[in-house]
C-alpha cells in the first residue's frame, strides 16, 4: 500500500510542477500534463487523466520511459486538400475563354497590376499572365500556403481575348472588369467558350486528352500560357468567323436580289467598306492573333509542344481557318464582281456624257451652218 501511495504522490507533484516546452504542447497536446498559468482551458480533463493512469502500471522507482515518435504521428501539420478522383467533376479546374474587344492596352494593365504579373518565360509581347490569390478563411489558419485551389490565373491577349483559370462563374465579371478598364473596341456581345484541365501526378505521359478537358501531370505557368494561347486564338477565330459569315450573308442577299431584278443598288461607299472589312479581318487573324506563329515555349520544350499540338487539333484551328479563308475568297470574288459592275456603270455614264456632248456640238454646228447660209442668201 505504501508503494502505491508514493506513486500517487509522485504523479501529483509532476502534474503540479512540470511544465513542458511550448513546442511539445502543440504537438502532444492530448497527452500533456501541464497546467496553464493564464487560464484553466488547457488543463487535462479528469476523465482523460485517469484514462492515462490506467494505460500502464506504475512503480515507486522512477524509470526512463522510451517514447516512440510514431505514437503521436498524425500526418502533416497543415490541412492538405484531398486528391480528387479522376472521374469526379470536382477534380477539374475550370477554364473560361472570352473575346471582349478588338484591342487591350497591355502596358497600362501591366503597370496597374504589376504585383500580380507572372514574369514572362518567352519574348512574346502580345499577352500577359496574371496570378491572383484567394485563400479561404477556414484553411488559412491551418497553414495551407500552397493550396492550388486558392490561386486564380488570367491570361490577357492584346487582340482582345481573356482566358480565366480556376475562376467560378460568380467571380467572372469581377475579373473581366479588370480587363475592360484597359480595353477598346468593346463588342456588343462577348464570345465565350469553356474548357477544363485535370492534374494527375501519377500520369505516365506528360498529358492525356479527354472529352472537353485535358489531363496533365502538373499544371505549371507555362502550361497555363500554352492552354491560354490556343483557347484565346480559338475564341478570337470564332469572332472573326462570325464577322465573315455576316459578310457572306450580305453578299448572298445581294446575289438573290440580282437574280430577281437583274441589278443591284449598293453604293460604292458600302462596297469599299466591305472591302476594308474583309482585308482587315484576314490581317487580324494572321498578324494580330498570330494563328500560325510557333509558340516559343512549345519550341523550347517537347512537353509543351505536345500540349500545343493536341489543343490545336482538338479545336480544329487549322481547319476552321481554312473555312474562314474559303469564305473570304467567296467575299473577295463577289467584291471583284460588284466592282466591275460599278466600273461598267461608270463607263456607261461617261459614254452617255460623251454622246450628249457630241450631240450638242453637232446641233450647234448645224445651227451655225443654217445661220450662215441664211445670211449669204439675204
Amino acid at each position: 500500500m505504501g508503494r502505491w501511495r508514493a506513486a500517487s504522490l509522485l504523479l501529483k507533484n509532476i502534474a503540479i510542477t512540470t511544465t513542458p516546452p511550448k513546442s511539445s504542447s502543440l504537438l502532444f497536446k492530448p497527452f500533456s500534463l501541464s497546467r496553464s498559468s493564464a487560464s484553466s482551458s488547457s488543463s487535462i480533463p479528469t476523465s482523460q487523466f485517469y484514462l492515462f493512469l490506467k494505460s500502464r502500471p506504475f512503480s515507486a522507482i522512477p524509470s526512463r520511459v522510451s517514447i516512440d515518435p510514431t505514437d503521436f504521428e498524425s500526418g502533416p501539420a497543415y490541412c492538405a486538400h484531398e486528391q480528387p478522383n479522376e472521374d469526379d467533376e470536382t477534380g477539374k479546374i475550370p477554364i473560361k475563354a472570352y473575346f471582349l474587344c478588338t484591342s487591350i492596352n497591355l502596358k497600362s494593365m501591366q503597370a496597374e497590376y504589376l504585383s500580380n504579373v507572372i514574369p514572362p518565360s518567352s519574348r512574346s509581347t502580345n499577352y500577359i499572365a496574371l496570378r491572383f490569390c484567394d485563400f479561404p478563411s477556414d484553411n488559412s489558419r491551418f497553414g495551407v500556403w500552397e493550396n492550388p485551389s486558392s490561386w486564380r490565373y488570367m491570361v490577357v491577349f492584346q487582340y482582345g481575348s481573356t482566358v480565366l483559370f480556376n475562376v467560378e462563374e460568380h467571380e467572372v465579371q469581377a475579373y473581366l472588369n479588370l480587363v475592360i478598364r484597359h480595353a477598346s473596341g468593346m463588342l456588343r456581345e462577348m464570345v465565350k467558350d469553356d474548357y477544363a484541365v485535370k492534374e494527375k501526378p501519377q500520369l505516365v505521359d506528360d498529358m492525356q486528352g479527354g472529352p472537353d478537358y485535358i489531363v496533365l501531370r502538373t499544371l505549371d505557368t507555362d502550361s497555363i500560357r500554352i492552354i491560354g494561347s490556343v483557347l484565346g486564338q480559338s475564341i478570337a477565330l470564332d469572332y472573326f468567323v462570325s464577322q465573315v459569315d455576316g459578310m457572306v450573308e450580305e453578299f448572298a442577299d445581294i446575289n438573290r436580289g440580282m437574280e430577281k431584278t437583274g441589278t443591284f443598288t449598293m453604293h460604292k461607299k458600302k462596297l469599299l467598306q466591305l472591302v476594308g472589312k474583309a482585308n482587315s479581318t484576314l490581317a487580324d487573324v494572321i498578324v494580330k492573333v498570330g494563328l500560325f506563329e510557333r509558340s516559343e515555349i512549345a519550341w523550347r520544350d517537347a512537353k509543351y509542344a505536345k500540349i500545343h499540338e493536341y489543343l490545336r487539333e482538338e479545336y480544329e484551328v487549322t481547319q476552321r481557318f481554312g473555312n474562314l479563308d474559303f469564305k473570304l475568297k467567296f467575299v473577295e470574288h463577289n467584291i471583284h464582281f460588284l466592282q466591275e459592275v460599278l466600273q461598267n456603270r461608270k463607263s456607261d455614264l461617261l459614254e452617255w456624257c460623251i454622246i450628249f456632248l457630241l450631240t450638242v456640238e453637232n446641233i450647234i454646228s448645224l445651227y451655225e451652218i443654217v445661220r450662215d447660209s441664211g445670211a449669204v442668201s439675204g
